[in-house]
């Protein structure tokens, strides 16, 4: 790893640290290790993959504490959910605007922003609803990989 991208995992390792404390929560090595896991995936891992990629340095960790910490990051917002078109869940630690495409053959999530998606207004029937406090879109379709070549 470069010394700029390992400075900055650093400082986004701090910031995870301050949030933990300011929610109340222990920082604890697993959640250090689970959340570090998630920066560094391009992936969007499910609670297996972490699992299978962290236990290689830390032994002591089990399937049940890395979904417990997902959990609980999860809750306190600190991570967020991917819905998929499989049933097992995906997450990640981005937490800047954006939306995920995901191929409905092989499972592969990508990222990408749509800032006209974004800026629109929501439709005027949800006013009586309520507020509206996230947007997330997610295309589904099946990746270059894995289209038919032509």
């Amino acid at each position: 790893m470069k010394n700029s991208a390992q400075h900055e995992l650093s400082q986004m390792m701090t910031e995870f640290e301050k949030a933990c404390r300011t929610a109340d929560l222990k920082v604890t090595h697993q959640r250090l290790e689970v959340y570090r896991e998630l920066l560094q995936a391009e992936d969007h891992p499910s609670a297996e993959m972490l699992y299978k990629r962290i236990i290689e340095r830390l032994p002591t960790i089990s399937l049940d504490t890395v979904y417990r910490t997902l959990s609980t990051l999860e809750k306190h917002g600190l991570i967020t959910r991917v819905q998929t078109v499989e049933s097992q869940a995906r997450f990640e630690a981005t937490m800047a605007r954006h939306h995920h495409a995901v191929c409905s053959k092989c499972g592969a999530i990508t990222d990408f922003t749509w800032n006209s998606f974004d800026e629109v207004p929501v439709p005027a029937a949800l006013n009586a609803w309520g507020k509206v406090a996230k947007r997330n879109a997610i295309l589904e379709g099946i990746c270059n990989d894995c289209s038919p070549k032509n």
